[in-house]
């Protein structure tokens, strides 16, 4: 265990290191960082390597296991209400508990957090089912894909443009930490009931349709609200001088988090022993392994989320407006595309994809190139979303023709690209997403002069938008050298058995 430990540590190391490194020469060059502030994202940063690294392990023993057998289980009742029934609970308990929405909802006042909490878990839960049901009955995921998006942004066209960040941003934050690992590996263990040739292909996806769920819904959310004037929570940004004060910082908000990472783990384990009970999937082996999983995600996301909230979320307001504050302004977005290219290999999610990816293709699409896909799709992201915060244009000029081109690409690329595609949309958008980068922006507008919930909320929607394109451009590319290779390959003539009977004789006899 410890040998595995250690290689998780090395894992997050490489992972947090280079957008530490960022963040230090920036704040050496371009805008310093106060000395107080700066130790608290130093902390953070070590804070940010443990947790990862335990979560991974907790993941790996606990959530993928429980997961796929959850998955591979419920279709064999062979009861379709009972499994959309558990299905919409998972979906809704999981939501409600996800820590990235926590923060959104926090952020948005003027409707009451558990209103937005409670709205996004329901759509959650409902696409949930409906992924589900796609995977079991063979539906075509592009075609779900065209018919749920072109009815958001119809949708979309009768609500106060306040919310319509909001909406997108809602889906990106909803397939967090806890989501994620989860819906996944249900999604694995549901195809391999399947077993047909196109079993692999559909185990992705099911991500994909529960980010559209949330759009939808507080959408809706915003036309029964368009009476009321959206509002944000400004980031409050801490005074420390000295090492005890940072100290006193971090244990003031450890129990915060501690509770909330409870608060979403517990529904899990109560829905776990109950689906053990019921269905005796697990060998008491598997049961002790997946205890002790489970206590490493809870310590793991514990860490993870203190460490993000009280070192990171701070360190990316101050320097967003310190940036933009520049007489070169513009210099914040080819900054930002930097950060953005590194910030996401940090996240914790992204490396459960990346490795699932790799298995299900046996090698064939590597964590380098999902990784490497994702950095693109992220600095690409980062750097239109600050284009956003300098010139106010709307979000609609930047949504629609990506999202146009996403779907598009779906009938080009193979299928299994389309659902990792718009899986990994989902899960680029994570915790570091909402705690760094969404404060970025925020400090950013205000320091230009912007409006903060048109301008800088919509940047977790950015992130989540643009790995869908440059993922089905790796499919793309996957495929064309897939063709390639075949066509490589010499076809061999079949030989008559004429032809062996006489070579036979040309061989000489001992």
């Amino acid at each position: 265990m410890n040998h595995v430990l250690q290689e998780k540590i090395k894992e997050a190391l490489s992972s947090v290191l280079p957008i530490t490194f960022i963040i230090l020469l920036l704040s050496a060059t371009v805008t310093p960082i106060p000395v107080g502030m700066m130790i608290m994202f130093l902390v953070g940063t070590v804070m940010l390597i443990l947790g990862t690294a335990l979560f991974s392990l907790g993941t790996d023993m606990a959530m993928t296991p429980m997961g796929e057998g959850i998955g591979a289980q419920l279709p064999k009742t062979h009861k379709v209400w009972l499994v959309c029934f558990i299905t919409f609970l998972i979906g809704v308990l999981i939501t409600m508990a996800e820590p990235d929405l926590q923060v959104l909802a926090g952020q948005v006042p003027s409707i009451p957090n558990m209103t937005l909490i409670l709205t996004v878990a329901l759509g959650v839960g409902g696409f949930f089912v409906l992924a589900v049901l796609r995977t079991l009955f063979r539906i075509p995921l592009s075609r779900l894909l065209v018919i749920f998006y072109a009815a958001v942004f119809i949708l979309s066209a009768f609500v106060p443009k306040e919310f319509v960040s909001i909406a997108f941003d809602s889906g990106g934050v909803t397939t967090g930490p806890i989501t994620v690992p989860f819906i996944m590996a249900m999604g694995v263990g549901i195809a391999s009931i399947r077993g047909d040739r196109g079993s692999q292909d559909d185990s992705f996806g099911l991500v994909a349709l529960c980010s559209v769920g949330p759009i939808l819904a507080v959408l809706i959310l915003g036309i029964c609200f368009s009476g009321s004037d959206p509002s944000y929570t400004p980031i409050s940004v801490p005074n420390v001088d000295d090492t005890r004060q940072v100290a006193m910082a971090f244990a003031r908000q450890l129990p915060h988090y501690i509770r909330e990472v409870v608060a979403a783990l517990l529904p899990i384990l109560f829905f776990c022993a109950v689906f053990q009970l019921v269905f005796r999937r697990f060998t008491n082996h598997h049961l002790r392994k997946i205890s002790v999983g489970f206590l490493y995600t809870f310590l793991g996301l514990s860490i993870f989320l203190t460490g993000v909230n009280v070192g990171f979320m701070p360190a990316g307001h101050y320097l967003g407006s310190q940036i933009a504050s520049l007489e070169f302004s513009w210099l914040i977005v080819p900054l930002s595309m930097v950060i953005g290219y590194f910030i996401v290999t940090a996240e914790p999610a992204v490396h459960v994809l990346n490795k699932q990816v790799e298995s299900i293709t046996n090698g064939g699409v590597s964590q380098r190139a999902m990784m490497l896909s994702l950095s693109i799709g992220v600095a690409i992201s980062l750097g239109l979303a600050m284009v956003r915060v300098l010139t106010g244009i709307s979000i609609y000029w930047l949504l629609i023709p990506g999202y146009t081109l996403a779907i598009g690409l779906t009938f080009f690329v193979p299928k299994m690209f389309t659902g990792i595609a718009f899986d990994s949309g989902g899960v680029a958008s994570g915790p570091l997403t909402s705690t760094f980068l969404l404060p970025f922006a925020m400090g950013a507008c205000e320091a230009s002069g912007g409006n903060i919930l048109t301008d800088a909320f919509g940047v977790v929607s950015m992130v989540a938008m643009t790995p869908l394109i440059t993922i089905q451009l790796l499919g793309l590319i996957y495929a064309l050298r897939s063709k390639s290779a075949q066509a490589e390959v010499p076809v061999v003539d079949e030989i008559e058995d004429d032809d062996i009977i006489e070579i036979k004789e040309e061989l000489p006899h001992e």
